[in-house]
């Protein structure tokens, strides 16, 4: 796995594998009666995982169904709900959290009215892929000030735990000292609310929300373990947002940044920026 120094394999990775193996994992499923399921690949094992080529579909705070009888083992889910979070007010939350080497509280609906959000998930503490995410953030955090940004890193790890890893050297895989707070999602309610839990192993996926000044969630994105995210991407997307709020009359195309064109959403206005380009 990408991000945990375990690896036990949850069920079965190898297709062809014999049947007492097979066995096995079918006995290491908890089999869930769900109504209208809708189904989704969800890994097979947590070794699996250090592979990016290996994708999956993780369901919305859901646990799993029966694995099916093919040599390929699914399972069905029901999402937790029918909106999506995106257009939607963020669900707020208020839990412990780490900031300057002390213990504070955060609460999501403080930021509402006054500044926008960068809300990432990250799936443990003392891991591998983590560790560079995090620091490139809190590297720019500047950045983000000047946007009128805070940007909060959460993780199921206890505070105890985040403490421990902010005062290890970042030579030796720690975080140092950073420039925004690490909250503790140890009950896995705000991963749930956020629909990044990974249900059978406990963790999140590395979501990552941009919630504006209303506390509305206008951007998100979710990758699998093996895969950082991008600062610039953030930025640059964080960017965009805050000028077509500025800007309702216009739309920024792919690849805007600022200081770049911008476009009309109209079929006659649009052929302007379609000239250009």
């Amino acid at each position: 796995m990408a991000c945990s120094a375990a690896s036990t394999t949850l069920i079965s990775s190898n297709p062809a594998s014999s049947s007492s193996s097979s066995s096995l994992a079918k006995k290491s499923l908890s089999p869930v009666m769900l109504s209208s399921p809708r189904s989704v690949a969800v890994p097979k094992s947590i070794s699996a995982l250090a592979n990016p080529f290996l994708s999956s579909r993780i369901p919305r705070s859901v646990a799993p169904s029966r694995a099916s009888n093919s040599r390929r083992s699914s399972f069905s889910v029901k999402a937790s709900s029918e909106l999506p979070l995106v257009g939607n007010v963020a669900p707020n939350f208020e839990a412990e959290a780490v900031f300057d080497q002390e213990f504070i509280n955060v609460k999501l609906s403080d930021y509402i009215g006054k500044k926008y959000v960068i809300l990432f998930f990250y799936p443990l503490d003392f891991t591998f892929v983590c560790p560079t995410e995090i620091t490139a953030f809190s590297d720019r955090h500047a950045e983000f000030e000047k946007l009128n940004t805070e940007v909060l890193g959460v993780s199921v790890d206890s505070v105890f735990s985040h403490l421990a890893w902010i005062q290890t050297d970042r030579k030796s895989g720690g975080l140092g000292d950073l420039k925004y707070p690490l909250i503790s999602d140890v009950t896995k309610s705000i991963s749930k609310s956020y629909d990044v839990l990974i249900p059978d192993q406990g963790i999140a996926l590395r979501g990552l929300f941009i919630i504006d000044k209303e506390g509305v969630i206008q951007h998100s994105t979710i990758n699998n373990l093996a895969i950082g995210r991008s600062v610039d991407e953030t930025l640059r997307t964080l960017q965009a947002l805050q000028y077509v709020q500025e800007n309702p009359d216009e739309v920024c195309p792919a690849g805007w940044k600022p200081g770049e064109k911008s476009m009309k959403p109209d079929p006659k206005l649009s052929k302007e920026y379609f000239a250009a380009i």
